[in-house]
């Protein structure tokens, strides 16, 4: 099983995410560890918080109150999409859930009902208090949903899980209804798409060659080919299906680096992201810039025809 991030891991995970963090006071040392055990760690859940008001929000999440001690939850999602860290270890966020769940959320399968409270959920989740009055009318701004998309794809792409490792505490537990406005099943989806598109790397910046003195031409010269111009790296993402991305394939096969059973096609696909981190290779590209996510300078080189 998987053990918890270091702090500094897990701020990185979801900085290299887009998340923007604030680190709110020590959040590093502030847990209920000497409660009980926390980790190993199977999942990230997501809650809202029946509050507003960025700072008291975060407060009282950091603190607690005479009920529950603090901290409340790992993080606290604004509604300006703003992730404000208020603790790292065991925290008082899932309480007591469904045994059958959590050996769900482990194996990334269909979640079954919630009909239990047998399992302590503060030992195996990451959890998100996101700021809503939870009443069905208060609204859910898109940064603030594509910040939970964002943290929740952050640890899972940490630990190599899957959008199945994230849950609502609705789903966990008996009687809870948060969060209320979105369904877990639409926000797994926007993680699971996320997933399929590794954070993408800028290419080495390539030194432009000085033009060479202007000469008057001695003669007409033939119209210089026609190229597609980069598209830009957000394009090539799953789902995406343009003759764009055939032409591209082609080419990729034209200079050796084609990687396809079948193909190519017009639907962007693992082969040919396979087919350009080749091409990316070829060009002498490394690491994280030879992903297979196509950059400006690799594509201009490319040369695709337009189409």
């Amino acid at each position: 099983m998987a053990a918890p991030l270091t702090p500094d891991k897990l701020v990185q995970a979801l900085r290299d995410e887009g998340v923007t963090v604030v680190e709110h006071r020590s959040w590093r040392t502030n847990n209920r560890n000497h409660k009980g055990a926390w980790g190993p760690v199977r999942g990230v859940m997501i809650h809202h918080t029946v509050t507003s008001g960025t700072a008291s929000s975060v407060e009282l999440c950091y603190n607690g109150h005479s009920k529950l001690p603090g901290p409340l939850c790992h993080g606290v999602i604004a509604k300006d999409g703003t992730v404000h860290l208020v603790g790292h270890g065991r925290t008082n966020h899932a309480g007591l859930g469904d045994g059958d769940v959590l050996q769900a959320v482990t194996a990334e399968r269909e979640l079954p009902p919630d009909n239990e409270a047998n399992t302590d959920g503060n030992r195996y989740f990451y959890g998100f208090e996101c700021i809503n009055l939870g009443d069905g009318k208060d609204p859910w701004p898109a940064a603030q949903l594509l910040a939970i998309e964002r943290a929740a794809a952050a640890i899972c792409r940490a630990y190599g899980w899957g959008e199945r490792s994230v849950l609502g505490h609705l789903e966990w537990q008996p009687g809870k209804v948060d969060p209320r406005g979105f369904t877990m099943s639409w926000m797994r989806a926007r993680i699971g798409a996320r997933l399929d598109v590794d954070p993408v790397p800028a290419e080495p910046e390539e030194p432009q060659p000085k033009p060479p003195a202007a000469k008057p031409p001695t003669q007409p010269k033939p119209a210089a080919p026609r190229y597609e111009p980069f598209p830009g790296a957000s394009f090539f993402k799953a789902g995406r299906s343009s003759p764009i991305v055939t032409a591209m394939g082609k080419r990729l096969v034209a200079e050796g680096c084609g990687r396809y059973a079948v193909g190519p096609g017009p639907r962007w696909s693992q082969a040919d992201r396979n087919s350009y981190a080749a091409w990316q290779r070829k060009l002498g590209y490394t690491g994280k810039a030879a992903d297979g996510i196509p950059g400006k300078a690799s594509w201009d080189r490319l040369k695709v025809p337009n189409v």
